[in-house]
């Protein structure tokens, strides 16, 4: 086994560097997997890329060429689900920018969300929704967007039959429910029993099992696509590992570091569609996507992953639940 930093710069090749432009470099990899969305046998890259984090922390900086870079290293290695959200600082204004100056805007799966609620109740306006939806439209420079989900269950009631309407005019082509809250599952499980839902948006990690038990099996039961949040723990996990080498048995399903090691858990459960981790970073974008490439662990080694991370002592998350 190899650590992420050792992997990477094979990846580059013998001798190169990270100043070394890392697109398209993937290609001498495998292929990213594909997953089918249930409710349309669309397939779409099981490794996307997410926005929160360290992503938008980026966004909101005076330096956003990094940004530019991971963008162009997802397109160019076979990813194109790109989540983000109006809530996520200057995330989706600043990659909606990027994405028309690089001309990727239309090869991109664009998976935002709505959400003038807030949390905690109160009603959404249903002006403001539908200007917020607009502003993500003008954002990526598009008539129609792939995927939008009610963001943390924000009045569901009102804006969610405002994504079905748009759906109907063949604006939207998917829409969903999201939410990272354990106090919202119920919540969750009600819009995902009664409500035409193509997509959920769910945090699940190899330390955060607890949509296992109930909200993935009723995914498939439901045919409602999944897409994962959150798949590193929120940095938990690469604090809890540490400086420790990969056990040797994560070659048996073809992980070359930590971050494929913890992708590879989550998108071994047939419910989830699409993995999107945040990243800030080209090196780490490539990476993740190598994630989805090779074998994947079955149910017996999925059940090794998880006593091994298990029995790691516990370090305190640092964004917290």
């Amino acid at each position: 086994m190899i650590s992420r930093r050792q992997w990477l710069g094979l990846t580059l090749g013998a001798g190169a560097t990270m100043a070394f432009n890392p697109r398209a470099l993937l290609a001498a990899q495998q292929a990213v997997a594909m997953r089918t969305i249930p409710s349309s046998g669309e397939q779409v890259p099981v490794i996307g890329l997410g926005s929160s984090a360290t992503f938008a922390q980026v966004a909101g900086s005076d330096d956003i060429a990094k940004l530019r870079e991971v963008l162009r290293t997802m397109v160019d290695n076979g990813g194109r689900v790109f989540d983000t959200a109006p809530g996520y600082g200057s995330a989706e204004e600043v990659a909606g920018r990027i994405s028309q100056d690089i001309g990727i805007n239309k090869r991109l799966f664009i998976a935002t969300k709505v959400n003038v609620a807030g949390r905690g109740g109160g009603s959404a306006d249903p002006a403001a929704a539908r200007a917020q939806i607009e502003q993500s439209f003008k954002r990526f420079g598009v008539d129609k967007i792939d995927l939008i989900q009610v963001h943390n269950m924000g009045d569901v009631a009102t804006q969610l039959p405002i994504l079905k309407e748009l759906k109907a005019q063949g604006r939207i082509k998917y829409i969903g429910v999201t939410t990272t809250f354990p106090d919202q599952y119920p919540l969750i499980e009600q819009a995902m029993r009664t409500e035409p839902l193509d997509f959920v948006g769910l945090d699940y990690a190899i330390d955060n099992r607890d949509v296992e038990e109930k909200f993935l099996p009723l995914a498939l039961e439901r045919k409602i696509g999944v897409l994962a949040y959150l798949p590193f723990g929120r940095t938990s996990l690469f604090r809890r590992v540490g400086d420790r080498p990969l056990p040797d048995w994560a070659a048996e399903f073809d992980a070359k570091t930590w971050a494929q090691f913890f992708i590879k858990y989550v998108i071994s459960h047939p419910a989830v569609t699409v993995v999107t981790p945040s990243t800030s970073q080209a090196k780490n974008m490539l990476d993740n996507l190598g994630g989805g490439a090779g074998r994947l662990p079955d149910q017996a080694m999925r059940k090794r992953m998880t006593d091994f991370i298990d029995a790691l002592p516990q370090v305190p998350s640092q964004f917290g639940r």
